[in-house]
């Protein structure tokens, strides 16, 4: 092939190698999205780290268990020899009834441009066991230890314990002490020495207790009764409700907090109401509430980071149109400068959402970005009609993302449909152009 038929060859899919251009442009620009996704996760780790730090200095997660009786009994094993050993094992008792009621009183507290939920609460626990049916686990009575019964509950974090927590057992005080003497049920906890004599094994035991604790975003309980009842309320708006178990009714949040109601029974948990030997991890039926945090903006800047591909691409194939109908030639570098702008739209929206709320950043970053780009379509077609229509579209293209941003469950449909119609829209103009390098006349077929 002589060099006219190449020059000749190359005019004629002139259009062609030109589009081959621009995919190629397309996918080149998402590597800038890629840094950017990085970037957004380094600084959500680092907003973690902080979260960290401060409940360091304040006081972790908390998680409620118990109250838990437990019994000393001693057991007698006689080897082949006649020689006999004698165990020292626990037997370990639920209450019949457990009632919570509480109230939790939230902050926030800064560290730099981040911001972590803490607490501060006030717990009322009471209620009553059973009698207490030694027979069931195969314990004599004259083996029970009974001078040594000890009553403990489990808390994850001793640094938010306020103030010194009492035991009001049958009516009589006690003192909590830390540390568990036995750590098969409750890893992490408090102890309190209680009077048991075998008369209160067959009647019912009543307990009170009151904790004034603090902890960092999620208050737990475990329902250790045969029956848990679990009242909190607090002036956080923004509760999540998490755990094995949700509140028996639609809780109340409105503009002054929340009101939530929990009710367990004992059917509904893997662990019975007492036991000897074996373990069993009752911490696994956990509940409770999360202080949810009003706008996660990394993960919604994460999301929108993810239509980067819609953004540059739309808008590259609006500019390749553009370019034919408008019979003005784009240099690519013009396209690699157009596709940075959309990139750096990103960066602007992750650094103004952490110290503005997530919409006003968005609206900022939306906004810088399109009357850029509007501005330079103008320097490029020089028509300011043309302009103006390319900066609508963005527009329209942003709000679009913003609210698929907003949705949850319908993101992906509202997305597939949208994307559906700009594509057809995208091909019914296409109709117009004869990808053989002119536009196409009434009544001509190419």
């Amino acid at each position: 092939m002589d060099t006219k038929s190449v020059i000749n060859f190359l005019s004629a899919q002139r259009l062609t190698i030109k589009g081959i251009i621009v995919a190629g442009l397309i996918l080149f620009m998402l590597i800038p999205s890629l840094f950017i996704m990085n970037l957004v996760s380094e600084r959500s780790d680092r907003q973690r780290a902080v979260a960290r730090e401060i409940s360091s200095r304040w006081a972790a997660k908390q998680t409620f268990t118990g109250p838990v009786l437990v019994i000393p009994y001693t057991e007698s094993i006689t080897t082949y020899n006649e020689k006999t050993t004698v165990y020292k094992k626990y037997a370990y008792f639920l209450p019949e009834q457990l009632k919570i009621n509480g109230e939790l009183q939230p902050e926030i507290r800064h560290r730099s441009i981040y911001r972590i939920a803490v607490y501060k609460t006030d717990l009322q626990i009471e209620g009553y066991f059973g009698p207490i049916q030694t027979g069931e686990l195969s314990i004599a009575k004259e083996d029970l230890q009974m001078q040594e019964a000890f009553v403990c509950i489990g808390l994850d974090d001793f640094r938010g314990i306020e103030d010194q927590p009492g035991l009001v057992w049958n009516n009589t005080g006690y003192t909590f002490k830390a540390g568990i003497p036995d750590e098969h049920i409750i890893k992490n906890g408090l102890y309190a020495p209680v009077t048991l004599s075998y008369d209160d094994l067959n009647s019912p035991n009543t307990f009170k207790l009151q904790l004034h604790i603090k902890g960092s975003e999620n208050l737990s309980f475990t329902p250790t009764g045969k029956t848990t009842h679990v009242n909190i309320t607090s002036s956080w708006t923004h509760p999540s409700f998490d755990g094995s178990f949700l509140p028996v009714a639609d809780p109340v949040i409105n503009d002054k907090g929340f009101v939530a109601e929990w009710k367990v029974q004992h059917l509904n948990r893997n662990y019975p109401q007492s036991w000897k030997e074996g373990n069993y991890n009752i911490e696994e039926s956990r509940f409770g509430v999360t202080l949810l945090q009003p706008v996660d903006s990394y993960a919604k800047t994460m999301r929108s980071v993810k239509y980067a591909i819609l953004f540059i691409a739309l808008t590259f194939g609006l500019y390749f149109f553009l370019e034919i109908l408008q019979k003005r030639t784009v240099h690519p570098i013009q396209y690699v400068l157009v596709g940075l702008v959309l990139s750096i739209f990103y960066t602007l929206l992750l650094s103004v959402s952490e110290y503005l709320h997530f919409t006003v950043a968005y609206s900022i970053a939306a906004t810088a970005t399109i009357a850029l780009i509007t501005l330079y379509t103008k320097s490029i077609f020089h028509k300011w009609r043309i302009a103006g229509l390319f900066g609508a579209l963005l527009t329209l293209l942003y709000t679009f993302i913003f609210v698929l941003l907003q949705l949850q469950d319908g993101a992906l449909l509202v997305g597939s449909i949208g994307l559906f119609i700009l594509l057809a829209i995208t091909m019914y103009y296409s109709r117009k152009i004869s990808w053989y390098g002119q536009l196409s006349q009434p009544g001509h077929t190419s």
